[in-house]
């Protein structure tokens, strides 16, 4: 039978092995420092997952690193691997959410008290309870400003209150009307002076390029983080589309991953619709997946396929008389037409709603520009260096520690449609005839004995030397374009971002308040409305050659 219980959580401080903190939730897990030992063992990359059958009992460690922390959480029982990741990275939310991020040993020991609040409340027993940030903020007291500055002079920050007179009947039933109906991922009583709400849609690409361009495989993976700053409790209607109407949305977002707020009813009646009470900040409203290459795969339509990047690269190898050169060119297209834009990505409000629209933030009226734009090009681990890097946009460098060449192209050369070339030349492994020839010192022999009686050589006069024959010499250049080809690079990647475009052409077309089921929302209240769009490549579009 499969568990679902978490057994215990182990924080360490990645660059030693010193134990920050250690919470065990139920039965008699292996202790920290063993299950740290065996963990060590393991080669970089370490697995997320490492099974240790040689201590007692026998554990499957769990494991996330958020630097400069590690996480290890042991399980001697059957578990679903997903739901103990998955259980590492909320902690990690929750405590980022509390304490600050980034996460810090110094952070975690100065606030002792409010970690293991979290954990007990995270966490009972084994059992997982509550992970959502603002349903723990109601339940963990957090000190104040006031609280930090008594506690430092040594005065208590707070005292216990006296419960009200009438029983503990009157009591719950005060609080049940105050409160009022509990929303578990929503903070009771919110309040803002300033209500804002903002759309952030993330798209990150992975594409690969066979060597003629062809695409091999296309996706873009979406996140849409929204940030909620609305008093009361809103109810809100956030409307997507692309192109194709309800069909092609349906077919655009595939594998849809919600925030719990979400009503999915709504979403299978009309594709493209969220329907949700927010929780209160920001948070990851929805998760998605495109397929940006044909639904069906017909060789003929493939071929023809336009993915409409911003960026591609060719690459040309074994260049030069002796084949040590190889040529990386840059395409760049200004062009987004037919994707989502700053000019086209303004929210439209229907009567039911209140509030304003606002343009793309962090974008500008000329259009989306491509920023952080650099080219990697893996290099074999036999290439003794790279000399004469020679780029007509940018700066290029190479890493010997890394075997890897990197071209940077500012912000500036990148808005310029056209090409760019960076060329390169290797330098391969030392021969023999490479060693003398740096020794100074060569043996040549037309024959295959010595006498030592003999002394033609010191009378003889030096015979001249052949000069090759242009049939040898063209010979001897194809055996080094042949032998300096397994030099060359196999692939190269490219990393940009982009503001104001999504790569699947998905879009915000309305951002509703819904008044008549929000609550405590003030009248004439009029939430500030913002949609920000951006596609990343973290070296996502990869070219075989």
């Amino acid at each position: 039978m499969i568990s679902s219980a978490i057994e215990a959580l182990y924080i360490f401080d990645q660059h030693d092995d010193d134990s920050i903190l250690e919470h065990v939730y139920r039965s008699r897990p292996a202790s920290a420092s063993v299950v740290l030992a065996h963990y060590r063992e393991h080669l970089v990359p370490r697995p997320s997952v490492i099974h240790l059958p040689n201590i007692n009992p026998p554990t499957v460690l769990f494991s996330l690193v958020q630097s400069p922390l590690l996480f290890l959480s042991p399980v001697s029982t059957e578990i679903e691997p997903l739901f103990v990741l998955e259980f590492l990275h909320r902690v990690v939310d929750v405590l980022e959410e509390f304490i600050g991020a980034p996460l810090l040993a110094s952070k975690i020991e100065g606030a002792y008290d409010v970690v293991a609040q979290l954990l007990g409340e995270i966490c009972d027993a084994g059992t997982v309870c509550n992970t959502e940030p603002n349903a723990l903020r109601d339940d963990v007291d957090t000190p104040g400003w006031m609280g930090k500055l008594l506690g430092g002079v040594g005065l208590p920050g707070s005292s216990p209150a006296l419960p009200p007179s009438g029983g503990l009947k009157q009591q719950l039933s005060l609080n049940a009307s105050a409160n009022g109906p509990a929303i578990p991922w929503r903070r009771a009583n919110v309040r803002h002076t300033s209500n804002e709400l903002y759309v952030d849609i993330v798209e990150t690409l992975s594409v690969t390029l066979a060597p003629s361009g062809r695409p091999l495989a296309a996706f873009a993976n979406g996140s849409i983080a929204f940030t909620s700053k609305i008093s009361g409790v809103p109810d809100l209607l956030l409307t997507l589309s692309s192109s194709g109407g309800t069909l092609g949305m349906e077919k655009a977002l595939e594998l849809p991953v919600f925030h719990p707020c979400v009503r999915l009813a709504r979403w299978k009646e009309r594709p493209g619709v969220l329907s949700f009470v927010p929780p209160d900040g920001k948070f990851v409203l929805a998760g998605y997946e495109v397929n940006l290459l044909p639904s069906q795969p017909d060789m003929k339509s493939w071929a023809n396929v336009n993915l409409q990047l911003p960026v591609s690269i060719e690459v040309s190898k074994s260049l030069g008389p002796n084949g040590t050169d190889f040529e990386v060119r840059l395409i760049i297209c200004t062009s987004f037409s037919g994707s989502s834009s700053v000019l086209t990505s303004k929210p439209t409000l229907s009567s039911r709603s209140s509030g304003r629209s606002t343009p793309v933030f962090g974008g500008s009226s000329t259009g989306p520009a491509i920023r952080d734009l650099v080219v990697t090009i893996p290099i074999p681990v036999a290439v003794r260096n790279i000399t004469d890097l020679r780029s007509s946009r940018g700066e290029a460098y190479f890493t010997l520690a890394e075997n890897v060449v990197e071209w940077r192209i500012p912000t500036k050369d990148a808005a310029a449609a056209g090409s760019a070339t960076l060329r390169c030349t290797i330098v391969g492994p030392l021969t023999d005839d490479d060693e003398e020839a740096a020794n100074g010192f060569s043996f040549q022999s037309t024959k295959g004995d010595y006498d030592e009686n003999d002394d033609a050589y010191q009378n003889a006069v030096a015979e001249p030397r052949l000069v090759p024959s242009k049939k040898r010499e063209k010979h001897r250049d194809l055996r080094k374009v042949q032998q300096n080809f397994s030099l060359m690079p196999s692939s190269a990647c490219v990393s940009f971002s982009v503001k104001g475009w999504l790569a699947s052409g998905i879009k915000v077309d309305g951002l509703v308040v819904d008044v008549r089921k929000s609550r405590g929302l003030g009248e004439g209240v009029k939430p500030y409305k913002g949609v920000k769009y951006l596609t990343v490549s973290r070296k996502g579009v990869e070219t075989r050659c």
